[in-house]
């Protein structure tokens, strides 16, 4: 096999497709993505359309969400059929929940401080079956995997996980974890909010049963824009609402006063209403083609490669930890200081226009494609002097 030099490999900084002031140190991904200036177009192009409703036609209610739909499905290995178009995690998680089955007795597993939205549909439909809630405790060699699949038995019903841990980017193995649920007839739902984009994914390896993904983050769309992967054996699962749109024959308008039983085809039948938005699907498709353009295996890349000599320069420089490389997605940094991250530590690096964020006990340090090398100093400069 062919090996790439580290200059194939890597992508130069995409600052010029955002618009992001060269005085800005925004390392916080992981928060809120910029959007490219692309999307941000393409927002402002459907948003004005508005203003001529005549332009609309109903084949518009359909074109561009079909096209983000397919945009989405190459991402994670999987067909049109099986993505719906959603708001949000807590969204796709309540659709997740409507639809499997839990027995009294079974057991749901999540982590210890994991985020909110793929915990609390699992802590009502465990408390309405008189199921078992878990909640792994954060292990102290930060071996999530490990700790999962001890809790994986003959009792597991659900397993509700990240892709890697939202605090600190520590990461799980999908795929052994996905065996194992399949093993015990456990179903396994994931949040990608936190990787989808820029750490590849593949639905066929891992085969979840559901996964969604906030299109805000990572995926540098426009928020409330979001998506969900359901495995095609819960197709013909009830959907949490029903609107007109997701019916079978729904493209004509004329007909729609003759109601239908029946669906559109696949995972369209989970889709939020008005999904067709007219502002937002434009930005997402934009903001997908950016990321499928770059490549999901150079982002990762490149994303690794810069967190890696952040992490290890914050060791050696400022006597800061992190989750070590092997047990943390490489995109993803969590600083650790010795005890909790000081409370002003946030307000001191945005007076400087140094963006990070504190989640648990760790300051997260996310870049994305749009940073340079000068951002990294700034993070640096600022973080001496303020310890």
């Amino acid at each position: 096999m062919n090996q790439q030099t580290p200059s194939q490999t890597l992508l130069p900084s995409q600052r010029a497709q955002f618009d992001i002031p060269a005085d800005v140190a925004y390392l916080n991904s992981a928060y809120m993505g910029p959007m490219p200036t692309v999307a941000v177009a393409a927002g402002e192009r459907g948003m004005r359309a508005k203003l001529n409703p005549w332009t609309i036609a109903p084949v518009d209610f359909f074109t561009e969400s079909e096209t983000v739909r397919g945009l989405f499905a190459k991402l994670v290995n999987a067909t049109a059929d099986d993505v719906a178009l959603v708001p949000s995690v807590s969204y796709g998680m309540a659709v997740a929940a409507n639809i499997l089955a839990l027995k009294k007795g079974q057991s749901v597993l999540t982590l210890a401080e994991q985020f909110p939205s793929n915990v609390y549909p699992w802590i009502e439909k465990a408390k309405a079956v008189e199921a078992t809630f878990i909640s792994i405790p954060r292990p102290s060699d930060d071996d999530w995997t490990a700790r999962v699949l001890e809790r994986i038995d003959a009792n597991t019903g659900i397993v509700a996980l990240p892709h890697c841990h939202w605090t600190d980017g520590g990461l799980l193995d999908l795929i052994t974890i996905g065996a194992a649920c399949r093993k015990v007839g456990a179903a396994l739902c994931i949040d990608a909010t936190q990787s989808m984009g820029v750490m590849p994914f593949d639905v066929q390896a891992i085969q979840p049963d559901f996964l969604v993904a906030g299109g805000y983050k990572w995926l540098l769309g426009p928020y409330t824009y979001g998506y969900l992967y359901v495995a095609k054996r819960w197709h013909g699962g009830m959907p949490i609402e029903q609107n007109w749109i997701a019916r079978k024959d729904s493209e004509n308008f004329a007909g729609l006063v003759d109601y239908k039983s029946d669906y559109q085809p696949g995972a369209r039948r989970f889709d939020v209403g008005e999904r067709s938005n007219f502002a937002l699907a434009p930005a997402a498709h934009a903001a997908l083609d950016y990321l499928l353009g770059l490549g999901t295996q150079r982002i990762y890349a490149t994303l690794k490669h810069r967190n890696d000599a952040i992490a290890e320069r914050a060791r050696a420089e400022l006597g800061l930890d992190t989750v070590r490389a092997d047990r943390r997605a490489g995109h993803y940094l969590g600083l650790r200081f010795d005890g909790a991250v000081p409370a002003d530590l946030p307000a001191k690096l945005a007076a400087e226009k140094v963006f990070v964020s504190v989640r648990g006990q760790a300051m997260r340090v996310t870049p994305h494609v749009y940073n340079t090398e000068d951002d990294i100093e700034k993070l640096f400069k600022v973080l001496k002097a303020a310890l």
